[in-house]
């Protein structure tokens, strides 16, 4: 939607939620929400029901973010967690930003900064303010690897999400890709397949063939595409041959519009569920993860109920 002068003006500087002494402006949370919106407009541009909902979503969860930033602020000026040297952790943290982004001096910074029409000040701010957030919240949280998962929860975890342990059949996979000319007078990507087969049939290692003859990356490796599952990008016709090969088998010439393929399997992985022992350690990350947010949430809640917060 576009604006006039007046109507701009006022959607800028509009007060859109106040928290304690700090505002959040309209125009604040229309420029965090426009990148997503426009990826939202996107995707659901024939559904207007859906575009519209979307945009509350994105609304709703940008003003949450700018009032906990703004609760969060709030809570170290009044905290007493105010030092001499924020100051210089801040310089600290600019000079790892000019570096980590690769402008090579504060004189390029300066000029990526004028062409985005913000003041070094406000980037200043900026670091700062993001450097007091992190700060708070990491002093505000446990740190994950701190937390304590029992292996009773780790257990009824694993027992109560096995969807996410499923591994599909799999095999460990080699390729010869012969694509096909459109010179079909001078090139039969057919007749090269069977004189491959007829080859290693006779003993030639399939990975030397593929090397030698197959199309794309991995011919330099034999035509290696490591473990692969039915998600692998096969044709339903090379899906069914390859899933019925047995370890060290091979498959004959298969013909398709776009090329001729050759396919030997390896190893196989039946379809199966990883034991407790294999995915112990991804369980205790992800509840001590989980443990961590639910310590965040709970000091959120409560800086909320201290503060004052007004929404218009």
């Amino acid at each position: 939607m576009l604006f006039g002068g007046a109507a701009r003006a006022q959607l800028v500087t509009g007060v859109a939620v106040v928290v304690n002494d700090s505002i959040i402006t309209l125009g604040e949370i229309e420029s965090s929400v426009a990148p997503y919106a426009q990826n939202a407009y996107t995707k659901y541009r024939n559904e207007p029901k859906t575009y519209e909902q979307a945009l509350r979503e994105l609304h709703d969860n940008a003003v949450e973010q700018m009032v906990q930033r703004k609760l969060i602020l709030h809570e170290f000026l009044s905290g007493g967690y105010l030092t001499n040297l924020l100051e210089s952790y801040v310089d600290d943290r600019i000079r790892d930003y000019i570096q980590r982004n690769d402008y090579g001096d504060r004189a390029v910074l300066l000029r990526s900064l004028r062409a985005k029409d913000q003041t070094y000040e406000s980037f200043r701010r900026e670091q700062r303010e993001d450097f007091i957030v992190e700060l708070m919240k990491s002093q505000n949280s446990s740190n994950p690897r701190k937390i304590l998962i029992s292996p009773l929860k780790v257990e009824q975890y694993y027992q109560t999400h096995q969807d996410e342990f499923k591994m599909e059949d799999q095999v460990k996979l080699r390729m010869i890709v012969l694509p096909k000319s459109s010179d079909s007078a001078t090139f039969s990507a057919k007749k090269m397949g069977e004189e491959i087969l007829v080859k290693i049939d006779s003993g030639v290692p399939f990975a030397e063939m593929a090397a030698v003859n197959s199309s794309g990356a991995e011919s330099a490796k034999g035509g290696d595409r490591g473990w692969v599952d039915r998600t692998f990008g096969f044709t339903p016709e090379l899906a069914k041959i390859v899933f019925e090969l047995k370890p060290g088998e091979h498959s004959g010439v298969i013909e398709l519009p776009e090329a001729c393929y050759l396919m030997t399997v390896d190893d196989v992985k039946p379809a199966h569920i990883k034991p407790l022992t294999e995915v112990r350690g991804d369980i205790e990350r992800t509840l001590r993860n989980d443990e961590n947010g639910r310590l965040q949430k709970l000091w959120i809640l409560r800086l909320k109920r201290k503060a004052f917060i007004s929404t218009f």
